[in-house]
């Protein structure tokens, strides 16, 4: 029988205290969309960290998609092309579902701009395999560095001692969650992707976890720094579409889990505010940004989902 197969028939029955190695069962899956040419070339550390490693490519240019095909011969990884992008959501269901296919029982997701440390991926594993409920866990986060940040951010914890929610980019998952709780969202198309589904996770009664050790490097966004009235901020740089995105699924999240989650669902609603009232402050194109930002929220209050073209 295939070890890989084994360990997920393994994990799928409920014993989940089954030695995992890092090397023998992980697949990674990074989503790339016009990656630049040093993003093609840190698969390849990617790789050397993991069993498998599928990357899918959302509608990139055509020499963006030359050099993904050379690395998928020279490297060895698995390329799924789509012909436009589809979202972060659905790409992801796209690498896990072939990760599952071929039998992993484990999946690590990276946005095609983070960086992992050295023996990323076993220190995962080994707090996965310390957790003292590993078998509710559904997701491993790292710590994450951002060389643009000031300070960290404040991370809300539950009982258990794991986040409320954290980013994709380096979660490390059992195959079994998407069978338990359903894929990504879809119809989120891009943001707030992550907190949804680790929403969902914990309103299945599941667990999420952090690694001490694990550190990734992530920069969110392009901050900038901006002085007004003598206070110093660096608000995130995000695109007027994104703002649209933003606004839209965090309307949608709120509403949806609100009555579960009411004390972390208002936390994260300031913590919203506070860096949407940066952005019409000390971004450039404020006034594309802001319709964007209202046509987010009435097509949030509305339940129009998906891509939105124009925008």
């Amino acid at each position: 029988m295939n070890p890989a197969c084994d360990r997920q028939n393994t994990l799928l029955s409920g014993q989940a205290d089954q030695e995992v190695h890092s090397a023998l069962s992980v697949c990674a899956v990074v989503v790339t969309y016009h990656p630049t040419t040093d993003m093609v070339q840190n698969l390849e550390s990617v790789f050397a960290q993991t069993e498998g490693l599928a990357v899918v490519d959302n509608g990139s240019n055509s020499a963006a998609l030359n050099e993904l095909r050379e690395a998928s011969r020279s490297v060895g990884l698995h390329l799924i092309e789509n012909s436009e992008n589809l979202g972060i959501a659905e790409a992801l269901n796209q690498g896990i579902r072939w990760a599952r296919g071929e039998g992993y029982p484990w999946v690590i997701l990276f946005d095609q701009d983070s960086r992992l440390t050295p023996h990323f991926v076993e220190n995962m594993i080994a707090t996965w395999q310390a957790h003292p409920q590993r078998d509710r866990v559904c997701s491993v986060h790292p710590t994450y560095f951002d060389p643009g940040a000031v300070g960290d951010p404040v991370r809300l914890r539950a009982s258990d001692g794991g986040p409320i929610t954290s980013m994709t980019s380096g979660a490390l998952m059992p195959v079994w969650v998407f069978d338990k709780i359903g894929w990504f969202a879809s119809d989120f198309f891009i943001d707030e992707v992550d907190a949804e589904y680790c929403y969902r996770i914990r309103s299945a009664g599941y667990i999420i976890a952090d690694s001490k050790q694990a550190v990734l490097l992530h920069t969110t966004g392009h901050p900038e720094r901006f002085k007004l009235l003598g206070f110093t901020c660096r608000p995130t740089q995000h695109s007027a579409t994104r703002r649209y995105y933003m606004s839209r699924n965090r309307v949608v999240l709120y509403r949806k889990y609100f009555p579960i989650f009411p004390r972390f669902v208002l936390h994260s609603m300031h913590m919203a505010l506070i860096e949407t009232v940066k952005c019409f402050v000390a971004d450039r194109d404020r006034v594309r940004k802001f319709r964007n930002f209202l046509l987010g929220t009435w097509d949030g209050l509305r339940g129009r989902m998906g891509k939105r073209e124009g925008v």
